[in-house]
């Protein structure tokens, strides 16, 4: 099955004289002359070796003479100051200069790597971009991820107006110098002092600066991929890039693999593997992903696209068949996207022999999201189908129970059956566990009372909300998954929700530890409110806390529908609450 969108070109932008201008003489004329200049990739200078252009599909030398010392602190006085890194830009482009030492830190090696702003990028995943939904960028060094993302933040600032956040570790999305690349449009950039500090700004973002979105380029720690999932939760859109070229290498690398709902090992039971037809020990995904899609990126203008992560790492992890989706653009600006049964992954795209295995496994008939854009794998489609398929999309999959009702204090029916759709678990069951609410959960559409959604994903999911209309059965969204919005959403649906008298927070909500410190924490900032933000209408500052509790403490102010901002410098980071 092939589709054609329409015609788009290409428009780049390279600065590429500004780059030559802080190159030695000889190697700026080899470029400046030569007929491939478009397409040059890299520049390499190392210390008693010959210069090297690196372009798309060769390398050549640049000059017959070696590069010297005095060539390469030629280059380095021209360009920005490295960071602890080793990279440096040039002022106003995107430019990227890397450099290599030696063990008394002296640079002996430059590698310029030339930056540009290609607008009409996206084309391929426009559409995705647009849904809100998170996306994770792989490929391989050099394929344009950073380029996208560049493109990826123009196109939500400046064409769907949302407030978009950078955090550009590298200054190689926005360009070096404290004015960031009008490539970005409207969105804001915010640099990272050391590399090792990317997480911690990250969060700072989401707490300071209200983005709608936040782009990161190179999601590379363990704790760069916690607060990806902290600020995913927030219900904040993710654009980002991680090291790895396929989906498949991210399943096998511990350190990221929360990026696409974590990997653990289950014991099954006896009937439970006999069904399967598998070992009693497998490996399962342990939480919804971080990113909802990811992007393969094989070539500059080859992509694949997964537009369900968990469905596909499930079929990955039991050796189903995984039907990828192909888009392309031609030479003359078509778009075309492919998703055939018989679309076999290049002889590159994975070395290991699980891969065909998973191609080659037996297949049972199962249902793909109806996308427009691909070939269903049912040979005909119908409501029931329709509504099977939006239950992969919740993580309620226990079996049905009889709905048995009891009358509430008021004459009410309790408990309510309520339909979770894209709402995280842990807040749920914390929740519920805690203020003891009469609310049960069904994965059966027809004998729910309610659907409790995430607002994201209500409006981009329209059989859902089709569905719920023609069941009469009336949808909740909340804007995130923070404590107070699942509380407020939750005693509302039991009509225990008054917004005009808070009642006092149980603080057990806000921490799943409940370590003294959190505690303490937590009172603190519960006391400031109650004795003298509310009732004197002054701010208060709290103590300094670390972030985690910090989090818990913003959770918490929310619950009474107050403002709080955290400021200053770590250590000594805290909160101030502001009066309504």
């Amino acid at each position: 099955m092939q589709e054609k969108l329409p015609t788009h070109r290409m428009e780049i932008t390279d600065d590429l004289d500004k780059l030559l201008h802080i190159l030695p003489l000889n190697i700026q004329n080899a470029i400046a002359s030569h007929p491939d200049k478009k397409s040059l990739i890299e520049i390499v200078l190392d210390l008693g070796r010959k210069p090297e252009a690196r372009f798309v599909d060769q390398t050549c030398y640049l000059s017959e003479e070696v590069v010297s010392r005095e060539d390469l602190e030629h280059c380095t006085a021209r360009v920005g100051h490295f960071s602890a890194d080793n990279r440096a830009g040039i002022e106003g482009t995107l430019h990227r200069i890397s450099a290599i030492r030696n063990r008394q830190e002296k640079i002996i090696g430059l590698t310029c790597r030339i930056g540009r702003a290609v607008f009409g990028t996206i084309l391929m995943i426009r559409e995705l971009v647009e849904s809100g939904q998170s996306i994770l960028l792989l490929g391989r060094p050099g394929v344009g991820k950073t380029t996208a993302l560049r493109e990826i933040a123009r196109v939500l600032a400046d064409e769907l107006e949302k407030r978009v956040v950078i955090i550009d570790t590298s200054n190689e999305i926005a360009g070096d110098g404290d004015i960031p690349h009008p490539a970005i449009g409207r969105a804001r950039r915010m640099q990272v002092a050391r590399p090792e500090l990317q997480h911690q700004v990250m969060i700072e973002a989401v707490e300071n600066h209200m983005p709608e979105v936040i782009i990161i380029d190179e999601i590379g720690t363990e704790l760069e991929a916690l607060a990806a999932r902290t600020i995913a939760e927030r219900g904040v859109q993710l654009v980002g890039t991680a090291h790895g070229n396929h989906l498949e290498n991210l399943i096998k690398n511990p350190t990221l693999s929360d990026l696409i709902g974590g990997i653990q090992s289950v014991t099954l039971g006896d009937d439970e593997a006999r069904r399967r037809g598998s070992q009693k020990t497998v490996l399962e995904r342990k939480a919804p992903p971080t990113f909802e899609i990811a992007v393969e990126m094989w070539e500059r203008q080859k992509w694949v696209v997964h537009e369900e992560v968990a469905q596909t790492v499930d079929n990955i992890l039991r050796g189903r068949q995984i039907i990828p989706q192909l888009r392309q653009v031609d030479d003359e600006g078509k778009v075309s996207i492919t998703r055939d049964p018989n679309l076999a992954p290049s002889n590159e795209r994975l070395p290991e022999p699980q891969w065909e295995t998973m191609m080659n496994a037996p297949v049972k008939p199962s249902g793909l999201r109806a996308s427009g854009k691909m070939i269903p794998l049912q040979p005909e489609s119908s409501p029931q189908m329709e509504f099977n398929q939006l239950l992969d999309n919740s993580w309620y999959q226990a079996d049905e129970v009889n709905k048995i009702r009891t009358p509430g204090p008021n004459g009410e029916d309790w408990p309510v059956y309520v339909y979770p759709y894209g709402v995280g678990r842990s807040q749920l069951e914390q929740v519920i566990n805690v203020l003891k609410l009469p609310i049960t959960f069904t994965k059966d559409l027809d004998s729910a009372d309610a659907v409790l959604a995430l607002r994201s994903q209500v409006k981009h999911h329209g059989k859902l909300m089709q569905l719920a209309k023609n069941r009469q059965v009336p949808i909740y969204s909340i804007k995130s998954n923070s404590i107070p919005q699942i509380t407020r959403a939750l005693r509302k649906l039991v009509n225990m929700d008054n917004p005009d008298t808070p009642e006092s927070a149980d603080l057990r909500l806000f921490t799943k530890a409940g370590s003294d410190d959190e505690i303490e924490a937590l009172e603190e900032a519960r006391l400031a409110v109650e004795q003298i933000v509310i009732p004197q209408g002054q701010p208060v500052e709290l103590l300094p806390r670390n972030a985690k509790v910090r989090k818990m403490q913003h959770e918490l102010i929310e619950h009474y529908r107050l403002r709080s901002d955290s400021f200053g410098n770590e250590p000594n980071r805290r909160l101030r609450i502001y009066p309504a």
